[in-house]
């Protein structure tokens, strides 16, 4: 009996020196603590946006003409009202002259004529009391009225015709207005089509030809960009916004969403896009924004701070993490309760405290439930 347990007892240490032996050496593996912090619930692009200005004006002459002056050059800041551009228009000038002095003479014309017509009422007033008290005939008094009716006439006649040569005096000023593009508004002046002594020529309808100058307010920038229509039932006026640009990596603007479009896009097959505006609030002072920039957007449906957090890539499907043992140095699947997320964070409701460790490094061979790890820094 006692050799039957000495043997049981070698064969069970021989057992467990092999399996000691045999054993799978342990995983190195990255965990993350679960610790509290701040989880959104985001609605992003899914397309880059761009940002635009808020007005742009691709402008055009009037009427056709040859360029005589170019009063900006490209990258130019101008004010409202400003000349851009200038056609020939020696022709139009001396028309307004021209409309200018005949006004001119037409009104000196008047002034006299309504000056007989005063002299010619005062007249046959003073007849009409002299023929009262008997000491002018009726035939002197019918005279003296018909005379101050028939230059009453003359005047309204004369005052018509200087108003019409006021008319064709405004109209001539407006042709030769039209000769010059002023600026609508302030801004940039982005793009000048036309040089000295070429002929330009306004946009017939429906056909597009190139504006003379491309102005752009670059006090009033927005961002446009498409969002997918599973995320436009959530979206809402003033939510604010995060604006990422490939131009400034590493930095955020602050936005709020302004528009989004009363109708679905279907540019590109099984991806149908919702377009929102979105606004820099306030406009970024020390970032030299331009107009034609990439740009990413995070509409922040909803925040909470202070909530147990998790990356997201370490939840597995179904709802479940492996949480490390200290212990006995292994993975343990933890099925959790999830609330708000985002492809960084996911709100944990349930099944994790804060100070648990859990894998982080998802992609590391072998990391499974019962798994024997190493925790790596």
């Amino acid at each position: 009996m006692k050799k039957l347990l000495v043997s049981c007892t070698l064969l069970g240490l021989l057992a467990f020196a092999l399996y000691w032996f045999n054993r799978p050496a342990p995983i190195d593996v990255r965990l993350t603590e679960v610790q509290p912090g701040l989880v959104e619930q985001i609605a992003a692009n899914s397309r880059a946006g761009t940002i635009r200005a808020c007005r742009r004006s691709r402008l055009s002459m009037p009427r056709g003409g040859r360029v005589e002056r170019l009063l900006v050059s490209e990258g130019e800041h101008v004010e409202q009202g400003q000349p851009l551009l200038e056609l020939w228009h020696a022709d139009l000038s001396a028309r307004v002259e021209e409309v200018a002095a005949t006004l001119k003479a037409r009104t000196i014309q008047t002034s006299a004529i309504c000056m007989n017509a005063d002299l010619a009422r005062r007249e046959a007033r003073r007849t009409e009391s002299l023929a009262q008290q008997q000491l002018a005939s009726e035939e002197l008094l019918d005279q003296r009225r018909t005379e101050a009716r028939r230059t009453a006439l003359a005047c309204d006649e004369a005052r018509a015709l200087t108003e019409q040569a006021q008319a064709t005096l405004k109209l001539n000023q407006v042709l030769l207005d039209d000769t010059v593009l002023k600026a609508p508004f302030a801004g940039i002046v982005a793009e000048i089509n036309g040089e000295l002594g070429e002929y330009v020529t306004p946009s017939p309808p429906g056909v597009a030809t190139p504006p003379a100058v491309d102005l752009i307010d670059d006090h009033c920038l927005y961002v446009r960009a498409p969002i997918d229509e599973v995320e436009a039932a959530r979206l809402a006026l003033g939510q604010p916004v995060r604006i990422t640009l490939d131009a400034f990596r590493g930095r955020d603007f602050a936005g709020e969403l302004q528009r989004i479009a009363p109708f679905v896009s279907e540019l590109e097959k099984q991806a149908r896009t919702v377009d929102v505006d979105v606004r820099f609030m306030p406009p970024p002072a020390d970032a030299h924004l331009l107009v034609g920039y990439s740009a990413d957007i995070e509409v922040i449906i909803e925040q909470r701070n202070d909530v147990l957090r998790i990356p997201t890539e370490t939840l597995l499907q179904g709802n479940r993490v492996l949480r490390y043992d200290d212990t006995s140095g292994t993975l343990n699947a933890v099925d959790v309760t999830t609330g708000l997320g985002n492809w960084t964070w996911t709100e944990i409701r349930s099944g994790l405290k804060a100070g648990d460790r859990i894998l982080q490094s998802l992609d590391a061979p072998g990391a499974e439930a019962g798994a024997a790890v190493v925790p790596t820094p």
